[in-house]
């Protein structure tokens, strides 16, 4: 096989890689969007985010509404912003619940 050959399928080696998000240099997601209407699933998730009791990314508070700042999260089952799976391993990113100073640690 022929070297150009092999082009056409690097390219859609490369093209799968960046729509599955494996992007050099993009390690974490930005924390301070993730708020807003949450649902917990257990498959398809936005985010896999795994529950920590110190040192997390991001400090989530629940809220019944006006969940309109970082880590403030309403949660609701159909119709969210993100769809969240809590995870024990391979997370996106941790989080710590608190009932006040929702946000990101940084």
């Amino acid at each position: 096989m022929k070297p150009d050959a092999l082009l056409p399928f690097a390219i859609a080696a490369i093209m799968g890689l960046l729509a599955l998000g494996v992007r050099g240099g993009q390690q974490h997601p930005d924390f301070s969007k993730v708020h807003g209407r949450i649902q917990f699933v257990e498959t398809l998730p936005d985010y896999k985010v795994k529950a920590v009791e110190d040192s997390a990314d991001l400090r989530v508070q629940i809220v019944e509404d006006s969940p309109d700042a970082p880590g403030k999260w309403q949660v609701v089952n159909s119709s969210p912003d993100y769809r969240i799976q809590l995870v024990d391993s391979a997370a996106d990113f941790t989080i710590q619940y608190v009932n006040r100073l929702s946000g990101t640690l940084n």
